[in-house]
C-alpha cells in the first residue's frame, strides 16, 4: 500500500459510498416480509449465516446493516491490496470485512468465516453462487459453515418493481422510486453429520428456498397481487 495508492483510495471510497447511499435513497423504503425469522435466528445463537444470491446483495445487505447493534454483518473481501477499497467501504457502513477469497483460498475463507461467526459473533453474508457464478448454483460453502459452527443459515431475497440488471448475475439495482420488497425465510439448521447425498439434498433444498423467497418478494410488489 503506497502513499499514492492510499491517497487515491481515500478519494475513491467516499465517492463509492455516496453512490451506494444514493441508490438506497432514491428507491422507496423496502417492505420486509418475514422479519420475524431474524428474531428466530437470534434466539438460536448470537450470530447466523445470511445466504442470498449474488444479485440480491444491494438491499439485503442494507437491511442487515440496519439491524445493528443486534446484528454485525460480515462481508468477504479479497486479501489483495485492491481489496482495501472494499474493506474501507464495509467499515464505513458499519460492517466487518472478512479478508479472504472464495475462489483462490476457499479453505482459509471458511476458517476465517468460522472465527468471525463463532468467536466474534459476526454474521457473514454468503452468496452461494458468487463471486463468479454459475448463477443460481448453491455451492456448499454456507452449508459446511453451518455444519461446522452450529449456526443457522438465514435465507434472503429481494425484488424491485423496476430495476437495472447487469453483469453475469444480473445484479439488481432498483430505478428511482421503485418499490422494493425483501423476503426472509425461516432459519435453517444443518445437522453435524452430512454425507455426499445429504449435502446434495441440502444444496437443492436451499436453491428451492431462495427461489421461493424471490417469488414471494416479487408477488408482494404493488400491482402484482
Amino acid at each position: 500500500m503506497t502513499p499514492l495508492r492510499r491517497f487515491a483510495y481515500r478519494l475513491i471510497v467516499p465517492v463509492g459510498a455516496g453512490l451506494i447511499r444514493l441508490v438506497w435513497a432514491i428507491a422507496r423504503r423496502p417492505r420486509v416480509v418475514g422479519a420475524e425469522h431474524l428474531e428466530a435466528a437470534l434466539a438460536i445463537a448470537p450470530s447466523f449465516i445470511p445466504v442470498l444470491w449474488h444479485q440480491h446483495q444491494l438491499f439485503c445487505a442494507k437491511w442487515l446493516l440496519e439491524q445493528r447493534p443486534r446484528v454485525t454483518a460480515g462481508f468477504l473481501i479479497s486479501p489483495s491490496v485492491d481489496g482495501e477499497i472494499g474493506a474501507m467501504l464495509v467499515d464505513r457502513f458499519g460492517g466487518v470485512a472478512v479478508r479472504g477469497s472464495s475462489t483462490h483460498t476457499g479453505a482459509r475463507a471458511l476458517r476465517d468465516y468460522y472465527e468471525a461467526l463463532v468467536r466474534r459473533a459476526v454474521s457473514p453474508i454468503i452468496t452461494p453462487d458468487g463471486p463468479r457464478g454459475p448463477r443460481f448454483v448453491f455451492k456448499p460453502g454456507a452449508i459446511l459453515l453451518a455444519q461446522m459452527s452450529g449456526r443457522p443459515m438465514l435465507p434472503m431475497a429481494y425484488a424491485a418493481s423496476r430495476a437495472i440488471l447487469f453483469h453475469w448475475d444480473r445484479f439488481v439495482i432498483p430505478l428511482p422510486f421503485a418499490h422494493v420488497v425483501i423476503a426472509i425465510g425461516a432459519p435453517q439448521r444443518v445437522p453435524r453429520t452430512l454425507d455426499a447425498a445429504l449435502m446434495q439434498a441440502w444444496q437443492q433444498q436451499m436453491t428451492e428456498e431462495l427461489r421461493r423467497l424471490f417469488e414471494q418478494a416479487r408477488s408482494e410488489l404493488p400491482g402484482t397481487g
